[in-house]
């Protein structure tokens, strides 16, 4: 049976309030925002004047008040068979209150260890995200704005320290790089340097409303990482936020150093041990600094995604790109926002890495041999 116009445009449906909306990101040519039903993990993308009417499902407006508000700002009417068909989606999704949810798919017993001896996972927690609630319990007062500025001036301020020493820092790791027992010991402080910048995003998530799905160790022999992942922080819906969840793992890694740093200032130039933390200053400092790099899949590409409100901007880039050379009218479809960032992500990041190597030619080539 249809539901008469009169009678359908002043309901005033509502979205579930768990359901999850992103801020608007450009993918492509096109604006978009993402939804995302938590329970059963389903997610899509729809367009702007899509969000415009289901961000405005509120049980307090009515289909009409909502139709209305749409016609001034986009000059057009929304006629009941385009209501029809957009609740009927959304119901169909389980999205709207009141209407039955979406059975969430069984979830597949996993086993804690994946792969084999040479490739595989290992899940360390059997419930990551309350392994993370207790970590952010623990570490809350030090979270705040007061603690964290501070902080991230001395880290800025050692970073400093070690560039005006980077020849004395150069020459000992190099010495470092023939004793292997001190070398393993830097290696090891260093893989726990990861281990911790993989929980920092974790803490992070959790303090600014995201979950965590899972922590363990990732291994392709001989390397093995440990890895937290993180879910819904896309749905967040400040900017900065976004921001500290995908800079918390780096800006660990830097605090990190700050106990080793106070050591080897206490020591003398030429001192043995000054030489091995000289070595896990610079090789920890450029561990954490390479993560600010904008180039996929570092931490500061997705800072980059982040802070331009982009959803995949390295492959778009890509494909722009080579619209534009090909010529046609597909990449003058693009709107201006669209070209300036993909063309200009794609010449700069060729731009980086060809200075990336430029330095690592020079490195090469001063490297003391003494």
């Amino acid at each position: 049976m249809t539901t008469p116009p009169g009678e359908l445009l002043s309901h005033r449906p509502a979205l579930r309030p768990d359901i999850l909306l992103s801020p608007a990101l450009l993918h492509g040519a096109a604006t978009v925002h993402l939804i995302k039903e938590p329970a059963a993990g389903a997610s899509f993308e729809v367009g702007e004047k899509e969000y415009f009417l289901i961000s405005r499902l509120d049980g307090a407006r009515s289909l009409a008040e909502i139709g209305e508000e749409y016609a001034r700002t986009y000059g057009r009417r929304l006629a009941a068979p385009h209501w029809q068909r957009l609740l009927h989606l959304l119901g169909a999704r389980g999205l709207l209150a009141g209407g039955p949810p979406r059975p969430a798919p069984e979830p597949a017993a996993r086993a804690p260890f994946e792969g084999t001896l040479l490739r595989g996972t290992l899940r360390l927690v059997a419930d990551a995200h309350a392994t993370t609630t207790r970590l952010h319990r623990l570490l809350r007062p030090a979270l705040r704005i007061p603690v964290l500025l501070p902080l991230a001036a001395v880290t800025v301020a050692m970073e400093v320290l070690l560039a005006a020493h980077l020849p004395e820092l150069a020459r000992d790791t190099w010495w470092l790089v023939r004793q292997p027992v001190a070398l393993v010991a830097v290696f090891t402080l260093l893989w726990l340097s990861t281990a911790l910048h993989e929980l920092a995003h974790g803490v992070a998530a959790r303090h600014h409303g995201g979950t965590v799905g899972e922590i363990g160790v990732r291994w392709r022999l001989p390397m093995a990482v440990m890895y937290c992942t993180v879910d819904n922080y896309r749905y967040l819906r400040r900017r900065r936020h976004q921001l500290a969840v995908a800079g918390a793992g780096a800006f660990a890694n830097l605090l990190f150093l700050l106990p080793f740093l106070a050591w080897w200032a206490a020591l003398a130039p030429g001192d043995p041990t000054r030489r091995v933390l000289s070595g896990l200053l610079l090789l920890g400092s450029v561990q954490a600094l390479v993560n600010f790099l904008p180039l996929p899949p570092l931490d500061g590409y997705t800072m980059l995604g982040h802070a331009l409100r982009v959803s995949g901007l390295a492959p778009e880039s890509g494909r722009y790109l080579r619209l534009r050379l090909r010529g046609g009218p597909a990449a003058a479809a693009y709107p201006r926002r669209a070209r300036t960032l993909y063309l200009g992500y794609a010449v700069g990041s060729v731009l980086l890495v060809a200075l990336i190597l430029a330095a690592l030619t020079t490195g090469l080539v001063l490297l003391p041999v003494h």
